[in-house]
C-alpha cells in the first residue's frame, strides 16, 4: 500500500478507536512537522478526539510550549529518549489530552552524528499515566523518513490503546 494511503487508513482507524473509547489525543511533533496531526484531522469527525497539537521543531518551542527542560535538551539533545518522554508528558498536560504522541528525529539529509544517524526517530506515547518510548531507524530520503515515522507513530498508538484495554 502506498504510504499516503496507509497513513489515511491508519488515521481513520485510530480516529474510530478514539471516538469509540471517548479519548482525546494530542501530538508533539518535531521531525514530522505536524504530519501526524494533519493525518488525524484529515479524517471526518476528528473534532471528537483532537482539540490541539504542537509542532515543536526548535528546542525553544519544546521548552516553551510543552515544558521540556533546558537541562534535558542540553544533556541529551532533541533526538533522545529523555526528550520525547518530556515532550509526551508535557503535551498531554498542556492539551489536557488522554493520549499524546511525541516524535523527534533526524529526517536528513543533514543533522546526523556518529551516534545519531539520518533516519533515527525517537517516539513516546503517553497514555493512562504511563510513557511508552521507542526508537526506530528508517531508510530513504527526508520525505520517506517523515512518512514512515507518521505511520509508525499511529501504529504505536493503536497498539498501546489495544494493550491497555
Amino acid at each position: 500500500m502506498e504510504l499516503h494511503q496507509e497513513i489515511k487508513t491508519l488515521a481513520a482507524k485510530l480516529g474510530a478507536i478514539l471516538t469509540d473509547k471517548r479519548l482525546w489525543i494530542t501530538t508533539a511533533e518535531s521531525c514530522t512537522g505536524g504530519g501526524v496531526s494533519y493525518a488525524l484531522t484529515d479524517t471526518p469527525g476528528s473534532s471528537h478526539y483532537i482539540d490541539r497539537a504542537f509542532v515543536t521543531y526548535s528546542n525553544q518551542a519544546k521548552h516553551e510550549l510543552i515544558g521540556v527542560s533546558n537541562e534535558t535538551l542540553q544533556n541529551f539533545g532533541a533526538v533522545s529518549e529523555q526528550t520525547v518522554l518530556e515532550m509526551a508528558s508535557g503535551a498531554a498536560k498542556a492539551a489536557k489530552a488522554d493520549i499524546a504522541i511525541a516524535i523527534s528525529g533526524i529526517a536528513g539529509p543533514g543533522g546526523a552524528t556518529r551516534d545519531k544517524p539520518v533516519g533515527l526517530v525517537w517516539f513516546c506515547v503517553h497514555f493512562a499515566g504511563k510513557n511508552y518510548p521507542s526508537k526506530h531507524v528508517f531508510t530513504g530520503d527526508r520525505a520517506s523518513v517523515r512518512a514512515q515515522a507518521i505511520v509508525y507513530s499511529i501504529e504505536k498508538v493503536i497498539e498501546i490503546i489495544k494493550s491497555e484495554n
